[in-house]
C-alpha cells in the first residue's frame, strides 16, 4: 500500500494568512529560478492583501551597492525585507544577510533571529523548516519522541529545522556529505527529511517501512522538476511523503506570508 501524499498546497491554503504588511524583495541579477520564486511570492502577497515591491539590481552590482539598497529599505516603511538567494558569487552573502534589520528579516536568516530559534523564543521562524513542522502537525503526525534524521546541514534548512524539531521534543540526527554509513543512518528515521540537493538521491534503500519522508529538494532533470527522493520507488514503503512540486514549496511561501503579517503588526 502506497504512503499518503502530503499536499502542501492544501495546507498552505488552509492557513489563509492575512495582513496589512509590505514585503520588499531585493534581487541581484535575473536568475531564472529566482524569478519563478519571486513570482510565487508576489502572487501569495496579493492573495493575502500584503504589499509587494521588487528591487532588481544588475548582476554586476557591487556588494556595497547591494548593502546600500538593504539599508535604504531598513529605513523605509516596508515591514519585511527578503534578499533573494543565491546572490552572485562576487558578493559576500553573510555580509548582506547581516545588513538586514532583524526586525524586518522575514526570511529569518539573520544570525540574531536564528539564535532565537535555537533558544525556542523566535520572533520569526525560518520559512521552509516552519512549513515542514506545520505540515507534520496538520497531518496529525507525532513529532514528540520520534527520531528525525535530516540529510543536509544548510543554514537555511538543515540546522534551523534541527532546532525546531528539538523544540518539538524529537530526537534529531543531522547527516551530510561526510556522514559514514548514510543509508544505515537514514533507515533509523521515523521522520526523514531530504535536503541534500541531489536529484532522487534518497532511494528505497535509505527508508524504513512506515517512515514519514519530507522532500525539500527542487531539482530539474530532463526539463522536469524532481526532489531529492526517488519518489516512485519510495512511496510504497512509507506512511507519508511529500511530492515535488506541491509539497514543501507552497508551505515555504505560506510561512513567509505569515512572517510578513507578523512583521506588520
Amino acid at each position: 500500500m502506497a504512503g499518503k501524499i502530503i499536499d502542501g498546497k492544501k495546507h498552505a491554503i488552509a492557513m489563509g494568512t492575512k495582513g496589512s504588511a509590505h514585503l520588499s524583495v531585493v534581487l541581484v541579477g535575473d536568475n531564472p529560478a529566482s524569478l519563478v520564486y519571486i513570482k510565487n511570492k508576489r502572487l501569495a502577497c496579493e492573495k493575502a492583501g500584503i504589499g509587494f515591491a521588487l528591487h532588481n539590481l544588475p548582476a554586476e552590482s557591487t556588494q556595497e551597492a547591494v548593502i546600500a539598497k538593504v539599508q535604504e529599505l531598513n529605513n523605509s516603511s516596508t515591514s519585511g525585507i527578503l534578499v533573494q538567494q543565491p546572490l552572485p558569487p562576487h558578493i559576500n552573502n553573510d555580509a548582506v544577510v547581516e545588513a538586514v534589520d532583524p526586525a524586518k528579516d522575514v526570511d529569518c536568516l539573520h544570525p540574531y533571529n536564528l539564535g532565537l530559534v535555537a533558544q525556542n523564543r523566535a520572533n520569526f521562524l525560518p520559512c521552509t523548516p516552519a512549513g515542514i513542522v506545520e505540515m507534520l502537525k496538520a497531518e496529525g503526525i507525532t513529532i514528540t519522541g520520534k527520531h528525525a534524521v535530516i540529510v543536509g546541514r544548510s543554514d537555511i534548512v538543515g540546522k534551523p529545522l534541527a532546532f525546531m524539531l528539538l523544540n518539538e521534543n524529537a530526537t534529531v540526527t543531522i547527516c551530510h556529505s561526510k556522514t559514514e554509513n548514510l543509508a544505515e543512518m537514514c533507515r533509523q528515521a521515523d521522520i526523514l527529511v531530504a535536503a541534500i540537493g541531489k536529484p532522487r538521491f534518497i532511494t528505497a534503500e535509505y527508508v524504513k517501512d512506515g517512515a514519514v519522508v519530507i522532500d525539500v529538494g527542487i531539482n530539474r532533470v530532463d526539463g522536469k522538476l524532481c526532489g531529492d527522493v526517488d519518489f516512485e520507488n519510495v512511496i510504497g514503503k512509507v506512511s507519508h511523503i511529500t511530492p515535488v512540486p506541491g509539497g514543501v514549496g507552497p508551505m515555504t511561501v505560506a510561512m513567509l506570508i505569515k512572517n510578513c503579517a507578523r512583521a506588520g503588526l
